[in-house]
């Protein structure tokens, strides 16, 4: 009867971890009305390396006593033009203004403003640009939605204009450029917008000369502010390729010294463009407008540094980091990618000649030496992700030569992480490195998690604050390592005990990562843990042997689904501006507009599909796999017959990696993560199946003695005894398709010493244990073939 129920015992528990972790939110307080008036000033290109007491001392002063932070300026279009930048200040979402575009430049801003009554202005173009983001840009955006939710707004210069026009081109109050007091101007309406001017080229004496001109305006500005203000100073956008980081500041009531945030980072010290719309409303005091912002209202959270230059040095540094990754990802993916291409082609011919063959015509081994170095190759390729994660702790950016750095940091890394694999106890078994290097990579990138993510943001294998999609938690690399990494520990683990304690070890340890990257204080990634608690359900229910049969199927499909539901509901308890992804979803769906999510999700999978390098990783995976590891010479059967909780553990990681990139939006970018890491483990596990596939035992009589060197008995010929299923041998019942002792392995009694079902794999040709007898292919009648052959039957099989 418990037999019966286990399955659903098991997924309640992973159902109750995952909701838990969903569930848990960081206590935060909402944010509040503190002003009576907003002035938004920007000022295009500028960023914390162009603010210093000498030339902007008016913005130094402003930034000593208010909230400070680094600003993404994502917008529809890449880079970020001014024009851009002031059409997603006023919409609140990814906005772009139509019209031809220079590549990877931007054109001269031709706004045209007309002043038909004096008083305010109209945009002329405004209507097709508004036709223009609702029918060709994917984010549903309204251009002049935060103006449309005031009564009244004033803007000053052209960016001014665009940002503060409301939807059919209206500008209420208009001045071209600043009057020499514009106290009256700015205090006409609650809300002001101020265009301070542009910083632009690579000249440092031309930036500091349009830096200390901006300041300039900014000063009368301040001189000017209406009582009880919020004065938001932003850099809205870039003026050249590539995109950079740029200064943001508020200074008013309540936004004394501090870092700014906002629930769409999660990270302090970073806003969004898209922020600034709802941060200025809720300042207001004002509702948010039915559409909702794609931005959350930024707060002020407390750790700022009391020296000013010591603060603006880490937004600064991070802006130089952020820049130097994006050189440094293409080519580090390209070289991965290349990488797994030429040990694909190496490890083919050592497949085909890795299984010895009886008899005078059986071709030569390969040299023992050529296998050992493939094998560390493999090793080192499947820890280069990893590696380049560490290699962020090590500040490789600052330097003349960035890229070199963190070549040499990298590789540093790799072979001091070889090495360690190389000497772990255990590496010779068949199981050993494949757990050591799951285990290792498991924990580097849990670690990070579990310290708050700082080697992932903007980092070479992270994500980057540029691109404006995520700023805390999991990446997408990080996550499609992390799921690879837990499986495999969980089926390397769930393989060393007996089978009827499988599939509890598996949920352990999966339900543990279902809560790391769920969790709004690690992960923070729900389609992540929606995608992991498919694949752990799976992977439990195929642990002990077998098929994916209906009633399994049915269990595991029960498990996603039970957590999709849970969180969804607890989701939409929350106020909209606290709900997640898939609260979101949900409430689009329930307003008429979830198609525009389908969209944009998508589109964002056409994109990474068509662009990305680890497309590459995932395809490669995928044909070494199908045409090479899944054939009869290829191993990897034989190795899912002898090991059914590995076999689990590869296909919960398929299963959870896919989803999560479908739904995420990522395409197959989490799958070639996830096979950077399995599919060379893969291959050496199968390397070390096929290399013992001819090993036999001598029948005898008794109990099996303490394991010996080379997995067999010690000091003498095996014993007999019945198969133990402990150690890893498929039985009957295990629906593996054989009935093999352990490839290779020692006795027919309790297996290896390690548990992990294998023998020692160490060892080769030239040097095989005297207790190992090679057969012809016509076995002994006693003796199990490693292909569920019927004893006496010729022909060994491959499993």
């Amino acid at each position: 009867m418990l037999r019966r129920f286990t399955p659903v015992l098991l997924t309640l528990v992973v159902v109750a971890l995952g909701v838990t972790a969903l569930a848990a939110r960081p206590d935060s307080s909402p944010p509040r009305r503190t002003a009576d008036y907003v002035v938004l000033a920007g000022v295009a290109g500028l960023r914390w390396s162009d603010v210093d007491p000498q030339s902007t001392p008016t913005l130094w002063r402003m930034a000593q006593q208010g909230s400070i932070g680094s600003l993404s300026t994502r917008s529809a279009h890449r880079p970020t033009c001014p024009v851009d930048g002031w059409l997603t200040l006023g919409a609140g979402s990814y906005a772009g203004w139509n019209g031809s575009r220079q590549p990877g430049g931007c054109p001269p801003a031709a706004v045209t403003v007309e002043q038909p009554d004096g008083i305010g202005a109209n945009l002329p173009d405004q209507e097709r640009v508004v036709a223009y983001n609702a029918d060709r840009q994917p984010w549903g955006t309204v251009p002049g939605s935060l103006s449309e939710s005031v009564r009244c707004s004033v803007a000053v210069g052209p960016g001014a204009a665009v940002a503060a026009a409301r939807p059919f081109g209206r500008v209420d109050r208009y001045a071209p450029a600043l009057p020499a007091d514009p106290a009256g101007l700015l205090g006409s309406c609650v809300l002001s917008i101020v265009d301070l001017g542009t910083v632009s080229g690579t000249d440092p004496a031309d930036r500091r000369a349009d830096a200390r001109r901006a300041d300039e305006a900014l000063a009368k500005v301040l001189a000017a502010r209406p009582p009880r203000s919020l004065v938001l100073v932003a850099g809205v956008s870039d003026t050249e390729a590539p995109a950079r980081l740029h200064v943001v500041v508020a200074d008013g009531p309540g936004w004394e010294h501090g870092w700014l945030t906002s629930a769409s980072t999660g990270r302090e010290g970073y806003l969004q463009l898209v922020d600034l719309a709802p941060t200025a409303l809720t300042a207001l005091g004002r509702p948010m407008p039915e559409r909702l912002f794609l931005g959350r209202p930024a707060v002020k959270v407390d750790g700022r540094p009391d020296d000013l230059a010591g603060a603006i040095a880490a937004p600064a540094d991070a802006d130089r980091e952020a820049a130097a990754q994006r050189a440094v990802a293409g080519w580090f993916f390209g070289l991965l990618a290349a990488a797994q291409i030429v040990l694909a082609v190496a490890v083919l011919p050592l497949l085909r000649r890795a299984r010895r063959l009886a008899g005078p015509h059986s071709p030569p081994p390969v040299s023992p030496r050529i296998v050992a170095t493939v094998e560390l190759l493999l090793i080192a390729v499947a820890l280069a992700v990893p590696a380049a994660l560490l290699a962020d702790a090590v500040p490789w950016w600052r330097g003349g030569h960035a890229g070199v750095y963190f070549a040499v940091v990298t590789v540093a890394l790799i072979v001091g992480a070889t090495a360690l694999v190389r000497f772990t106890p255990g590496h010779d078994r068949t199981l050993g490195p494949l757990g050591a290097v799951a285990g290792l990579a498991t924990l580097v990138v849990g670690a990070d998690v579990l310290s708050g993510a700082r080697l992932q943001l903007n980092g070479v294998v992270g994500y980057s604050a540029l691109e404006g999609g995520r700023f805390s938690g999991l990446g997408t690399v990080g996550l499609g390592v992390f799921l690879a990494g837990s499986l495999l520990s969980a089926g390397w683990l769930a393989q060393r005990v007996r089978r009827q304690w499988r599939p509890m070890v598996v949920v352990a340890v999966g339900g543990l990562a279902v809560v790391v990257v769920g969790s709004p204080y690690l992960g923070a990634d729900s389609i992540g843990a929606i995608a992991l608690t498919a694949g752990v359900a799976v992977a439990a229910a195929i642990s002990t042997g077998g098929w994916l049969t209906v009633s399994r199927l049915v269990w595991a499909t029960m498990a996603g689904l039970a957590l999709t539901i849970g969180f969804a509901v607890v989701d939409l308890r929350r106020p909209v501006e606290e709900r997640g992804a898939l609260g979101r979803f949900l409430t689009a769906l329930g307003e008429g507009t979830g198609g525009l999510t389908v969209h944009r999700a998508s589109t964002a999978n056409f994109q990474t599909l068509v662009n990305s390098p680890l497309t590459v990783l995932a395809v490669v995976g995928v044909l070494l796999v199908w045409f090479a590891l899944l054939q009869p010479w290829g191993g990897l059967m034989r190795l899912f017959g002898i090991y059914p909780a590995i076999r689990a553990a590869l296909a919960g990681t398929a299963l959870a990696s896919v989803i999560a990139g479908l739904l995420g939006g990522s395409a197959l970018d989490v799958a070639g993560a996830a096979g950077a890491l399995v599919v060379p483990m893969a291959a050496l596990a199968s390397l070390r199946v096929l290399d013992h596939s001819t090993d036999r035992t001598q029948p005898g009589t008794g109990q099996p003695r303490p394991d010996g060197p080379g997995g067999g008995p010690s000091g003498g010929a095996p014993t007999g005894g019945r198969p133990d299923d402990d150690g890893g041998a498929a039985r009957p019942g295990d629906g593996t398709g054989t009935t093999a002792v352990p490839d290779g392995g020692g006795t027919t009694g309790s297996g290896d010493d390690d548990g992990d079902g294998g023998p020692a794999a160490g060892t080769r040709p030239a040097g095989r244990s005297a207790t190992r007898v090679p057969v012809a292919r016509t076995a002994a009648p006693e003796v199990s073939t490693g292909t569920g052959a019927t004893a006496g039957r010729p022909g060994v099989g491959t499993g």
